[in-house]
């Protein structure tokens, strides 16, 4: 619910800034100092998105010791069915026989739909909850809408990329994919060498940049409607907003998945 003691500026503001940690100094950043900084961390965006994590670690684990090969539970089918999904994309564009791929994928998939489905809670819930209990003003809910978190991820994938393509190219072999590819000629090294770097650079680029756009899009309306529709109301825009980005939130978590199993698929290459 906006307060109305706050300008709108103000609210939408506190709403898009981060709970931060100075490691140099292990002292809260001020809301007016808050920045991105290599020694700054983004506390509430990690806290979220390793509780995700743990939680979706420990309910597969759990589920998996009570699986039963005979009439399964309805929970059990719902987890049946997303693994049969993730693994039938996995077969379709990864031909090569390899044991991390899927599991990779899965952990992929459900991990960033998580953070994700945070976008659905309203934007005042956990922020209010938190304030009173521990006295804490900010709060960034959403860890997908963290640049931070989804370039580190995006990074990851990286360097599986590129951990796969000295396995399976070689070290001659991946030096050789960036400087005669896609002009078979020595005179286009040159040009040869800086299109690779381009392509290969802005992969995980576009990977994080993608998921991050999107969410931080999502939530921005969800904090402009908090903002300017009178309280009373609020349901009429955010509802059919909220059923239509549930859409998104789905969508958004196979992009990434399947963008991951692509990349991964063409460091494997030999050719």
């Amino acid at each position: 619910m906006f307060n109305v003691t706050i300008a709108p500026k103000e609210y939408i503001q506190h709403h898009l800034i981060n709970l931060q940690l100075d490691l140099r100094t292990f002292e809260w950043v001020n809301e007016s100092q808050n920045t991105s900084s290599f020694w700054i961390l983004n506390v509430d965006s990690l806290f979220f998105s390793n509780i995700l994590g743990i939680s979706f670690l420990f309910f597969f684990v759990f589920l998996s010791k009570y699986m039963t090969s005979n009439i399964p539970e309805k929970l059990q089918m719902f987890v049946e069915l997303i693994i049969l999904f993730v693994e039938d994309s996995v077969k379709e564009i990864f031909h090569k026989r390899n044991k991390l791929i899927a599991p990779l994928s899965m952990t992929i998939f459900i991990w960033v739909f998580l953070m994700n489905f945070l976008d659905l809670l309203p934007i005042d819930f956990l922020p209010y909850i938190v304030q009173y209990i521990f006295g804490v003003s900010v709060l960034h809910v959403v860890p997908s809408t963290d640049i931070n978190i989804v370039l580190s991820m995006a990074i990851g994938v990286f360097f599986l990329m590129l951990y796969y393509s000295f396995k399976h190219k070689g070290v001659c072999g991946f030096i050789k994919s960036l400087i005669f590819y896609p002009f078979n000629h020595p005179l286009c090294i040159p040009l040869n060498f800086f299109l690779e770097i381009v392509n290969l650079l802005s992969k995980p680029v576009s990977l994080g940049l993608r998921l991050f756009g999107n969410m931080y899009a999502g939530e921005l309306v969800f904090i402009l409607f908090a903002t300017f529709v009178p309280w009373w109301c609020q349901w009429i825009f955010t509802v059919p907003w909220a059923i239509f980005h549930i859409f998104v939130i789905v969508l958004q978590a196979f992009i990434f998945m399947i963008l991951t199993i692509v990349y991964l698929s063409i460091a494997c290459e030999e050719d």
